[in-house]
């Protein structure tokens, strides 16, 4: 009989422990569905009203969101171990540094050096704030949780950043890139001293059923009536008048919805006008450039046909010089075989013909009457060289200018 009860002790001991292990369980789960679900009420609630107003840090929209996220990231973090074995409360400012150092150009090195900024749960604060200004909120989480050994290595077991959450977290947070934010980094939202708390209260939600037997006001009423008689159910409103208050609120809140829509819908059309209008602003500009870069190549290639037209230019002038000196050459030689009479002949003709040339443009057409003009001379001087058979000395011919050969 004793060991029949220390077995069913036993067993009613292990079949305790494994309840508190599911309940455990249960409620982690739980915690982290709830944490996800109110953070993505809060980044709805966060845009729908940066369409009328600027976030700053007065809007309860935007408190109660950092709140979440502030909740989520220290969900689950390990404490710091000292060196005497005590551990002591870390805050989520520290995975952070760590875990999104590899973001470009990152503001980890700008918030260590704040002045007004001491606590690790500010800084903390202070990064949201400077990141949400940056449009980088979505891209330091991403990277941050890409980081899997570093987030294991601060986080215990059931933290949301480990599970499947996580890359909700950073789906969500990308919306957020599309509001405009303007903090001052030196308020109270940065005190570091208080814990974030989250406000549940813009959403939750009842909806009465139609099953019900009162509405709120009638059981307001009667449970602040000191008249027990009051409390009968002869003193219920009829159904009907509790269908007409429901229909009286549900009229009520599709016209605050219409109201909503059509101030969205005016927002957007406005800011629909004003994107065209930069897009023609930009198509315009571009039509302008493309006008600029045909007109400089069409210069550019004129410029390019008047330097070829150059070249080809001088080319000819210096083949017409190349021919010039082989003709003066050769009227050289021919005038240095004759007598002198001839050569002084020859060097005014010459003299006449270099007088022609350098009074006139180097041009090819009279660089090519130039030698015309030279071979005429030394055709006629090669022309009386063989019609005479033998030649006269020079003496004889200056005494006697008068006689010809035999």
């Amino acid at each position: 009989m004793a060991s029949r009860s220390l077995a069913g002790l036993s067993g009613s001991r292990g079949s305790g422990g494994g309840g508190k292990k599911s309940l455990s369980a249960r409620n982690a789960a739980v915690e982290r569905r709830n944490l996800i679900t109110v953070c993505r009420f809060s980044v709805k609630t966060l845009i729908d009203r940066s369409c009328f107003e600027t976030i700053d840090d007065s809007s309860p929209e935007f408190n109660n969101f950092a709140a979440v996220l502030e909740q989520i990231l220290s969900h689950r973090l390990k404490g710091q171990v000292t060196w005497f074995g005590y551990e002591s409360p870390r805050s989520f400012w520290d995975y952070i540094r760590v875990a999104c150092r590899k973001v470009s150009q990152n503001c980890i090195c700008s918030i260590e050096n704040m002045e007004n900024v001491s606590s690790s749960r500010a800084k903390g604060r202070a990064w949201i704030r400077v990141a949400l200004m940056e449009k980088h909120l979505s891209e330091y989480i991403s990277t941050a949780l890409r980081d899997f050994k570093t987030t294991r290595r601060f986080y215990e077991d059931g933290a949301i950043v480990l599970g499947e959450e996580a890359n909700m977290l950073a789906g969500m947070l990308l919306g957020l890139n599309a509001i405009d934010f303007s903090f001052c980094l030196k308020g109270e939202g940065l005190d570091g001293t208080f814990p974030a708390v989250i406000d549940y209260t813009p959403y939750l939600k009842f909806e009465q059923s139609s099953d019900s037997i009162s509405s709120d006001e009638e059981e307001l009423r009667t449970f602040g009536s000191s008249d027990s008689d009051s409390s009968t159910p002869e003193n219920v409103g009829p159904p009907l008048i509790m269908d007409e208050n429901s229909w009286f609120n549900k009229c009520k809140r599709v016209r605050q919805k219409y109201q909503l829509t059509l101030e969205q819908k005016g927002y957007l059309e406005e800011l629909l006008r004003l994107r065209e209008n930069q897009l023609s602003e930009s198509v315009s500009q571009n039509k302008i450039l493309l006008q600029r870069i045909e007109d400089s190549d069409l210069a550019h290639k004129l410029e390019k046909e008047q330097l070829e037209y150059i070249i080809v230019e001088l080319q000819d002038q210096l083949k017409s010089y190349q021919s010039l000196d082989q003709l003066s050459a050769e009227v050289s030689l021919s005038q240095a075989s004759l007598d002198p009479s001839h050569s002084q002949e020859g060097d005014g003709k010459q003299e006449s013909l270099n007088f022609i040339c350098e009074g006139k443009e180097d041009t090819p057409s009279l660089l090519g009457l130039c030698g015309s003009l030279t071979s005429v001379a030394s055709y006629k001087s090669l022309t009386s060289l063989k019609s005479n058979d033998c030649l006269a000395s020079p003496t004889t011919e200056m005494t006697s200018p008068g006689l010809t050969p035999s």
